[in-house]
């Protein structure tokens, strides 16, 4: 209970003060800083232990100076963790310490066309396969070339050359002293393609996309030897007052893959996989601002057979669509069956929140769930993983400046959760979260 007062002391005392962000015409300069309490118990993970509490501080600084057609950019981002469990979830997820995630140049090369070279962060399409996180305490990074070009009208294509970043350290207990070592990038893993989105369709826009990652073994380098190949199909229109918003998309994925990172295990399993997901909302006119939107997804599990069949979510941002981040972040987008109902108000300018309600089922009894280890490889423990419940809050204290931001999520756990082999005998797993996030 100590921990957690001292928590909730450090998120309070963060936020007496903002500075201001500088801006002029040729440079920009912004930052943020976010302190994040967060508590749980009943952990669903099998082997960690069944409470923990965190710390968690995230301090993001950005410049980006304009010269004529061209832009030099850099971001340092440091991302620590205190006063968690030594043997708890936490990882490079959560800790990165004095990281350059962005290091670039940018040309504007035609009207409308853009070319991007350097260390860079990417949001791609739904967000779903390639993302920069918003809610999580680490970001993704790239090292590559993207070119962009975007219409009068709105319509969009994108081609990108990346080597993701590798969250270093890789160690736990260096990650949990919050160690600096720089990220690094490497030829044996790449990620490539392209998307194309075209304006005024169905109300909305429509986007077709092809993600290739590939990956290989090299000295101190282990790897599953991944060589997938993601194409899909979206279209979606975004909320309005007054009207019916959706988001549709589908994706398959082939290629290969082995199953471990062993160097002894030298089998290419065909893989073949897909995902589905559906939403559709309505927001109402009124002071409060009203939404409610149903969503569905579905993600294909591993089974019987040679080919392989669990979908891979690639470097995509699970937590701002599904569950908090941290030491909660229940799903992941493989192996999931779920519906949920969620609603969102925003009574005023500087208060808005949110309430979700999610049945959560495996695509594939044989196969695990999510993170969390768990399964059942007979499949005798079903498909009903059970029902999550999240909300959260969030006020400006001080107008774009600092804001507060409360939430809970819950994990009733179903029969899978409960009788699998190796399910944690915990009960049912509830989070509670506080935190306070300044903006200069």
């Amino acid at each position: 209970m100590s921990k957690w007062v001292d928590c909730v002391a450090a998120v309070t005392a963060s936020g007496l003060t903002a500075p201001a962000m500088a801006e002029d015409s040729n440079l920009k300069l912004e930052g943020s800083l976010r302190v994040r309490a967060e508590a749980i118990d009943g952990q669903y993970r099998a082997g960690l232990p069944a409470d923990d509490t965190a710390l968690l501080t995230r301090l993001d600084l950005f410049g980006e100076y304009r010269t004529g057609p061209i832009r030099i950019g850099a971001e340092i981002l440091d991302s620590r963790v205190y006063f968690e469990r030594r043997h708890g979830s936490i990882g490079t997820s959560e800790v990165n310490a004095l990281e350059p995630i962005q290091a670039y140049v940018i040309g504007d090369i035609a009207p409308g066309t853009t070319i991007q070279a350097g260390r860079f962060t990417m949001d791609l399409g739904s967000r779903r396969l390639i993302a920069r996180p918003i809610n999580r305490n680490d970001f993704n990074s790239f090292t590559g070339v993207r070119l962009d070009w975007k219409s009068t009208g709105g319509d969009k294509i994108t081609g990108f050359w990346t080597m993701p970043q590798t969250r270093l350290p890789e160690g736990l207990d260096d990650v949990r002293d919050n160690r600096f070592v720089l990220d690094s990038e490497r030829v044996e893993r790449q990620v490539f393609g392209a998307s194309g989105t075209k304006a005024g369709v169905l109300g909305g826009t429509a986007e077709l996309y092809s993600y290739r990652f590939v990956e290989y073994d090299a000295p101190g380098f282990a790897t599953r030897n991944r060589r997938l190949l993601t194409s899909g199909i979206r279209v979606a229109r975004a909320a309005k007052t007054g009207t019916l918003d959706y988001d549709v998309e589908g994706a398959w994925q082939t290629g290969t893959t082995r199953l471990s990172l062993a160097a002894t295990d030298l089998a290419d399993r065909r893989v073949s996989a897909w995902m589905f997901h559906g939403s559709v909302g309505w927001s109402y006119a009124g002071g409060w601002s009203p939404r409610i939107s149903l969503n569905g997804d579905y993600m294909t599990g591993d089974g019987p057979g040679s080919t392989y069949r669990r979908f891979d979510g690639l470097i995509g941002d699970p937590s701002y669509e599904f569950t908090p981040s941290g030491l909660y972040s229940l799903i992941i987008r493989s192996n999931i069956a779920t519906l949920s109902l969620r609603a969102e108000v925003k009574p005023s300018k500087r208060i808005d929140a949110h309430l979700n309600l999610r049945p959560i089922w495996l695509a594939s009894a044989t196969d695990s769930f999510g993170n969390s280890g768990v399964r059942d490889p007979s499949g005798a423990a079903g498909h009903y993983v059970g029902t999550h419940v999240d909300g959260r809050v969030r006020y400006w204290l001080i107008p774009e400046r600092v804001q507060l931001g409360i939430g809970f999520a819950t994990l009733f756990k179903g029969r899978f959760m409960k009788v699998a082999p190796n399910a944690p005998a915990t009960g049912d797993t509830h989070v509670g979260f506080m935190d306070v996030t300044v903006s200069f």
